[in-house]
């Protein structure tokens, strides 16, 4: 798969060597821009994997820039500048950077910093994809816990029997178990008189 990338830095020049190298890479530069305010939005149109963001620009600087394009994790973050102060890699990492480089750098730096900032974002994707997971189970347990909870007081039903009328149910109807669940709990779904357990 070809990496995509949008490059925003102020200086023309730089742009461009960027540009080139990675071209020469393999890479895919699918948007360039010198100001933070059109960074992101293309990184929302283009959706790139990797922006690679100046700290100082016009419009928006690469700070701002960075954070929010990965409060909606919209893609890898790499910031690049002139600056090497500690306090600006540490506000660089806060606003989510996950690659750092300083100016003037060499092709064998980019690179591995373009490695690092993929890898690490797509750690953080497969964390955010498993948190849901786990959320959502938790949720579908919450549910499943009421539900038989209502078929146990209402029809007499032990836990094993609830869970198997609820799982019976789903199969019959092609749903998840925590729909069914849900329609006892909402919708007042309830076995039918002979309705085995």
């Amino acid at each position: 798969m070809t990496v995509r990338v949008v490059i925003a830095e102020d200086e023309a020049i730089v742009r461009l060597d960027l540009k080139e190298i990675l071209e020469e890479e393999g890479y895919q530069v699918v948007g360039e821009t010198g100001r933070g305010d059109e960074a992101v939005e293309l990184v929302r149109t283009q959706q790139p994997e990797l922006v690679i963001l100046d700290i100082k620009m016009p419009g928006m600087d690469g700070l701002s820039a960075a954070r929010e394009i990965n409060s909606e994790r919209l893609a890898a973050v790499l910031i690049l500048t002139a600056f090497s102060q500690r306090d600006l890699i540490e506000k660089a990492r806060e606003a989510g950077a996950l690659a750092y480089l300083v100016k003037p750098f060499q092709r064998n730096e980019l690179l591995p910093a373009i490695e690092m900032a993929l890898g690490r974002f797509e750690e953080m994707r497969i964390l955010d994809d498993q948190v849901k997971t786990l959320e959502e189970r938790l949720e579908v347990r919450k549910l499943m816990d009421r539900a038989k909870g209502i078929l146990m007081d209402e029809s007499g039903y032990n836990e094993g029997d609830a869970f198997r009328w609820i799982q019976r149910r789903a199969m019959q109807r092609r749903q998840r178990m925590g729909d069914v669940a849900r329609e006892i709990i909402e919708k007042g779904l309830r076995p039918e008189t002979g309705d085995e357990p």
